[in-house]
């Protein structure tokens, strides 16, 4: 059993998808880049080349484009079709994520939807939350952000504690970056580094840019996993 990740797949299926048949899709990624080109076929196929039905698959967010959560069905099941057992977080385009119950009892078996809690799967700790923007970026608006910044540093401590019960090294799922390039701009950095954070998988920023902090920091192995920049594969981890 193994352990992936990736994140931002964006999906917004208007139909059930076939294999051989391109998909009906009422916002087609291709409007991004030709990275997204015929992309539910190649991340179908670079999936089933990549992960077994034992693996789990982690998803930091933006799963759908989708706005409610009924029209996000052909998505769910588009996922649910692919091999090994799936985590998801919120991310900031998930609006069809209303409250947890309702979530869970919309996906199809094999999707975990994770929110203030944690699992254990492949000798680790699994949480997640959505994050927020830095107080550092560029966007940030204190009037508006902060509220919703202090909510969400809350909820990342609730979901280490769920974590941390399991006694196990954690993987950390948060859908925006929780460190800036220079690692520098840290109010998420001071609660993770209390538990026993072994990866820290987020995704939000897509393409080349990078303004996020990538790699190893105090022992602690931050990864970038949006689908575009994994070349539309998913990731191995640990």
């Amino acid at each position: 059993m193994k352990l992936f990740a990736i994140s931002d797949l964006h999906l917004s299926l208007s139909a059930p998808y076939r294999e051989g048949v391109p998909a009906e899709s009422y916002k087609p990624m291709c409007i991004f880049g030709q990275q997204w080109q015929d992309f539910y076929r190649r991340l179908a196929e670079n999936w089933r080349e990549t992960v077994s039905p034992e693996d789990w698959v982690l998803l930091p967010g933006d799963l759908s484009w989708a706005m409610k959560l009924p029209q996000a069905r052909y998505d769910f099941d588009y996922l649910a079709a692919l091999p090994g057992r799936k985590v998801i977080i919120k991310g900031n385009h998930d609006f069809w994520w209303t409250s947890l119950t309702q979530v869970q009892a919309a996906l199809p078996p094999g999707i975990v939807a994770l929110q203030h809690q944690a699992i254990a799967a492949g000798g680790y700790a699994i949480c997640g939350e959505r994050g927020w923007l830095l107080p550092g970026h560029s966007d940030f608006q204190p009037q508006r952000d902060q509220r919703v910044l202090d909510r969400e540093l809350l909820r990342l401590q609730l979901s280490l504690e769920q974590a941390a019960q399991l006694a196990l090294p954690i993987i950390l799922m948060l859908h925006y970056p929780p460190l800036d390039e220079a690692a520098e701009d840290r109010c998420f950095w001071e609660i993770i580094c209390r538990y026993p954070v072994r990866f820290c998988l987020y995704g939000h920023i897509h393409g080349d840019k990078s303004p996020a902090f990538q790699g190893e920091y105090q022992g602690v192995s931050f990864i970038n996993c949006s689908a575009d920049r994994l070349g539309l594969r998913p990731l191995a981890i640990g």
